[in-house]
């Protein structure tokens, strides 16, 4: 495997016919596999014409306001090159138009990986904002992510990095996690309670099993009516219960504001007023805030923001050999951006 550089290099890549997975791997992205053709077809033409190395100033910028993310990835990509590179820090937020990432440098180190870059930048801005609204709507109560099932399983790490960039409290994916430095959070699925076919005795497993320091938060809707199964796992585990988690399924109406006050109610009435309520399922801003209002300590999202738009970004030329340029419809020279750091 080697770095494209030109199209007779795509005409030499050969794939291993056993390969299990499509995806790009990450050698394949760090060596512009994943380019769109005709950046490549591009520095063959300058290349004839003796121009690929001119000194360009390219500048990302996006469609619409977010939280910035995945400029660690899109550095890697260039760190090698002969290139200045400035940008936004990570979890910085944004404006439509505004300069996140400043590039300067021959135009053939940069153009193979203009594709690379916008996508990178695009998904990770747009799951990083998602994550910011969710933040916002959770007030200062605790929120984590997951989302892995809803997207392919090569982006799902970057997804749930991105969304702790965003404001996440913790991620259940264990790659993601351990790029983060944390450790991955999480409780059980229902399939544990359906396979031992009842959730107290599952609970008083996972009592045991797990180390003192785990927070025990057991799922309290598969069988029985929630409020009298969180009562039952409560009474069994004692203290050791740190919350219960409410992920009714749709098809029984979904967690409701009124369904979280009752448990509530019935959790306190019992004497149990420090065990937790966590809630999952469907959530998004708009419902986190009314289950937050009616008791909800803390939330499990997946789909809100896994299924978020990217943020569309877009790369332009603002100068070649230091003269301002742009294209019709656009201002020639650079947009200047003061919280732009220097990272190369």
């Amino acid at each position: 495997m080697a770095e494209i550089r030109n199209l007779a290099d795509v005409k030499k890549i050969e794939l291993d016919p056993n390969r299990q997975i499509h995806s790009a791997g990450e050698q394949e992205i760090l060596d512009g596999y994943t380019t769109d053709i005709y950046f490549v077809r591009t520095v063959d033409i300058l290349d004839s014409m003796g121009i690929a190395d001119k000194t360009v100033t390219a500048e990302i910028f996006p469609r619409k306001p977010g939280i910035f993310a995945g400029i660690q990835e899109a550095f890697n990509a260039l760190k090698n090159k002969d290139l200045e590179i400035w940008a936004l820090p990570e979890g910085e937020s944004f404006e439509g138009k505004e300069t996140v990432m400043r590039i300067i440098g021959s135009y053939r180190e940069i153009c193979i990986y203009e594709t690379i870059l916008l996508g990178i930048l695009a998904s990770s801005c747009g799951w990083a904002t998602a994550a910011r609204e969710c933040r916002e709507a959770c007030k200062d109560k605790s929120f984590i992510v997951f989302g892995s099932r809803h997207v392919h399983p090569s982006v799902a790490p970057v997804m749930e990095r991105a969304a702790f960039i965003g404001g996440a409290n913790g991620v259940s994916n264990i790659l993601a996690a351990k790029l983060l430095g944390i450790e991955p959070s999480g409780t059980l699925p229902h399939a544990s309670f359906l396979i031992a076919g009842d959730t107290v005795s599952v609970a008083q497993a996972y009592d045991n099993t797990m180390p003192e320091d785990h927070k025990r938060i057991v799922l309290i809707d598969t069988f029985k009516d929630e409020a009298e199964e969180a009562l039952r796992v409560a009474k069994a585990l004692g203290g050791n219960l740190y919350g219960i988690r409410l992920d009714t399924p749709s098809e029984r109406g979904g967690v409701t504001a009124e369904l979280v006050k009752e448990v509530r109610a019935r959790l306190d009435m019992e004497g149990y007023n420090e065990v937790k309520i966590f809630v999952s399922g469907g959530l998004y801003p708009d419902k986190i805030k009314l289950l937050s209002e009616a008791g909800a300590d803390s939330f499990g999202i997946g789909s809100y923001i896994s299924g978020a738009s990217a943020i569309d970004m877009t790369m332009d030329l603002k100068e070649i050999e230091g003269k301002p340029i742009a294209k019709r419809g656009r201002i020639p020279g650079r947009v200047e951006n003061p919280k732009l750091i220097r990272l190369k």
